[in-house]
C-alpha cells in the first residue's frame, strides 16, 4: 500500500532544459580558476521537552564556517511545525508560512539575511537565543535551522510574508573552532525536537440507519480528532487505523478509498496524511446492501495501529454501525421492526436517504447531530474534519523530515503487522 514518490516542483523536462543551458552557458564562458567552495556548518541544536502549551522558550544557535576563506554575507533560515511559533521577530527577516506540501506539514518560516563576515574555523553563536512560543496545538514539534550562503527562500512557496520588527539576528564571534566544534557542526541544517505536556482527544462516530432486503445504505464512519494538540505521526505512514467491522446481513457495495478488505466483513482504513490537525480527521463512507432482514444488527468500529499515549478519554475510541434491516415474518417477507403489518418501514433508507444518528461506544445516540442525507454525522457538529491543506507522502524524505523519521521505522499497524502507507488526498474527492 505505499505510494510513489511525489513529483519534485521542477520536473524532470524542466530540469534537463535547465542543465543542458548551464552546459551551453558553461561551454561558452572563459575558464576561470574556481575559488573554495564555502562550507558552513549548523550546530547542533538541544532538544526540548515538556513545554507547557501557550508558553515561550529559547534555544542557542551557533555556526562554523569551516571553509578557508571568510563569508561576507550568510542567510539563515529557520523553520518550526504549526505547533510553535517565533515569540520574538527580527527586522532582518522575513516570516511567511509554507504551506503543506510533499510529505511535510504546514511550517512557520523566517528567512534572515545577515551582513557580517564569518571567519574561517571560527564558532559564531546568536547574540541572543531564538525565542519561540508552544501554541496551544503543540505536541510532537521541531525546530529546523539551515545556513548558506545564498537566499533559501527561494526553496520555499511563501504565503504571507511579513517582514520582522525587532532588533537585527545577530551573531558573535566565540573563538576558534576545536575538534569537537568541527564534529557539533557537521551540515549546513540542523533540527530539534520539541515537544509539548499536550493531550489530543482521537474519537470515532458511527452511524444508525434503516433497510429493507436489497436497499443499499451509506453508513459514514468518522474519525476525529478533537484536540486540543495535532498529531504527527511517522514519516509517511497512517497517524492512526480504523478498523470496521460490517454488520452481519449486510454486504459491502463500495468501501472508502483509504480504507483496504481484510476480510468481507473486516476493514481497515488510514489517514490521508501522516499527521491529523486539531480540529481534523477523516471520513469513511461506506456503501452497504442489505442481504437479509435479521432485525438490528450491529457492526463494530475501532482503534487499531500505534498506541496514542496523548489520548486519555477511552470512552469515544470505538463506535457502532447499526442498521434496522426489519425482522422476519412466518411467511418469509420482511417486516419493520415496528411492527407494521404490510412489512413497510417509514425510515428505511435506500441508497441516498439518510441515517436517524450516530452512535458512540455505549451505543447511545450522539447528539452532535450530521447530515441526513451520509447517513452518519461528524464528530465535531457536521463539519467537515477532512484536512483542508494538500500536500502528498513520499517514500523518500526531504531537507527537513523532523523527528517523524526517526519514527518511520517503527511504525506497525496492530492486526496483521500490516505498514500504513498513507495515499495523497485532495481537499475534495470522489468516493
Amino acid at each position: 500500500m505505499r505510494i510513489a514518490p511525489p513529483s519534485r516542483r521542477t520536473s524532470t523536462g524542466s530540469a534537463a532544459a535547465v542543465t543542458a543551458a548551464a552546459l551551453v552557458a558553461l561551454g561558452a564562458a572563459p575558464a576561470f580558476a574556481a575559488g573554495p567552495e564555502p562550507d558552513l556548518g549548523v550546530g547542533t541544536i538541544a532538544s526540548v521537552k515538556g513545554v507547557q502549551p501557550g508558553s515561550s522558550f529559547s534555544t542557542p544557535l551557533t555556526f562554523l564556517n569551516k571553509g578557508t576563506a571568510p563569508v561576507t554575507t550568510t542567510y539563515v533560515r529557520y523553520a518550526v511545525s504549526p505547533g510553535l511559533k517565533a515569540d520574538e521577530t527580527y527586522k532582518n527577516c522575513t516570516y511567511y508560512t509554507v504551506p503543506s506540501h510533499d510529505e511535510m506539514p504546514e511550517a512557520q518560516v523566517a528567512s534572515c539575511k545577515i551582513d557580517q563576515p564569518l571567519k574561517p574555523d571560527v564558532v559564531y553563536r546568536t547574540a541572543k537565543p531564538l525565542a519561540l512560543q508552544a501554541r496551544p496545538t503543540a505536541l510532537h514539534d521541531d525546530l529546523r535551522v539551515a545556513i548558506s550562503t545564498q537566499d533559501l527562500s527561494g526553496d520555499d512557496e511563501p504565503r504571507d510574508p511579513v517582514p520582522g520588527t525587532g532588533d537585527p539576528l545577530t551573531l558573535e564571534e566565540q573563538g576558534p573552532a576545536s575538534p569537537a566544534d568541527r564534529e557539533n557542526h557537521p551540515e549546513s541544517g540542523a533540527t530539534a525536537e520539541v515537544t509539548a505536556a499536550n493531550t489530543a482527544d482521537f474519537a470515532l462516530t458511527g452511524a444508525e440507519l434503516k433497510g429493507e432486503v436489497g436497499d443499499k445504505v451509506t453508513a459514514k464512519v468518522v474519525f476525529a480528532n478533537r484536540g486540543p494538540a495535532w498529531v504527527r505521526g511517522p514519516l509517511d505512514q497512517s497517524v492512526t487505523t480504523v478498523d470496521v467491522r460490517i454488520p452481519k446481513g449486510t454486504s459491502v457495495v463500495k468501501a472508502d478509498g483509504y480504507c483496504d478488505e481484510v476480510t468481507k466483513t473486516h476493514y481497515r482504513c488510514g489517514t490521508s496524511q501522516s499527521w491529523v490537525d486539531a480540529d481534523g480527521g477523516e471520513e469513511y463512507p461506506f456503501v452497504l446492501r442489505v442481504d437479509e432482514a435479521v432485525g438490528a444488527t450491529t457492526g463494530e468500529v475501532s482503534f487499531t495501529g500505534p498506541e496514542r499515549p496523548f489520548d486519555r478519554n477511552a470512552a469515544n475510541d470505538t463506535a457502532r454501525i447499526v442498521i434496522d434491516t426489519g425482522e422476519k415474518t412466518e411467511t418469509g417477507t420482511s417486516g419493520s421492526s415496528d411492527g407494521s403489518p404490510d412489512g413497510s418501514s417509514d425510515g428505511a433508507t435506500t441508497e441516498g436517504s439518510g441515517s436517524t444518528g450516530s452512535t458512540g461506544s455505549t451505543g447511545g445516540t450522539d447528539t452532535s447531530g450530521g447530515s441526513a442525507a451520509t447517513g452518519g454525522s461528524a464528530a465535531t457538529g457536521g463539519s467537515d474534519p477532512r484536512p483542508q491543506s494538500g500536500g502528498s507522502l513520499a517514500a523518500t524524505g526531504t531537507e527537513y523530515a523532523g523527528p517523524a523519521v526517526g519514527m518511520a521505522a517503527a511504525a506497525v499497524a496492530a492486526g496483521g503487522g500490516i505498514v500504513w502507507a498513507v495515499r495523497r488526498r485532495s481537499a475534495t474527492r470522489a468516493h
